[in-house]
């Protein structure tokens, strides 16, 4: 996706390619989306962080997973499919890789969750998903919302 998209052009799949990174990377979703998604579109100059922060305040004010977070980004990102077709884009490209993972494993799952190995895996990658979480809440959350104790 990278090579196609730098070859096209076309910054619709330059969006898509960076929320289908960030889906695939993330596990356990929720705010450990959250670093993934400022370095794909607040890094490039898509959106300010004053941007990227009010948009995670107004997504933990309503009902529903962090990953919709992702069609407010798509909406108001600086690339050219922005506003309706950017915010299908990015939530689609988000969404995309655990539904393929999902398809593609769907067959060998009984088998695959009776094995102690991948038991062990799960456990590990759960525990990770704690470490992961910290980073979230210390970049952007931490250094960016929160500077005087009043903030608190």
């Amino acid at each position: 996706l990278p090579l196609a998209s730098a070859a096209s052009g076309w910054q619709g799949l330059a969006l898509f390619d960076a929320f289908y990174r960030a889906g695939a990377l993330v596990f356990g979703g929720g705010h450990v989306v959250l670093p993934l998604l400022e370095a794909e579109v607040v890094a490039p100059g898509w959106v300010s962080e004053s941007t990227f922060l009010a948009g995670y305040g107004a997504a933990q004010a309503v009902p529903g997973p962090l990953f919709t977070f992702a069609a407010y980004l798509g909406a108001v990102a600086s690339p050219a499919p922005s506003g309706v077709a950017g915010a299908a884009i990015a939530l689609a490209a988000i969404f995309l890789p655990g539904f393929l993972l999902l398809l593609g494993m769907l067959p060998f799952w009984d088998r695959f969750r009776a094995m102690p190995a991948a038991q062990a895996a799960m456990r590990g990658a759960n525990a990770a998903v704690v470490g992961i979480l910290a980073a979230a809440l210390h970049d952007p959350v931490w250094t960016s919302a929160i500077l005087s104790p009043g903030d608190f």
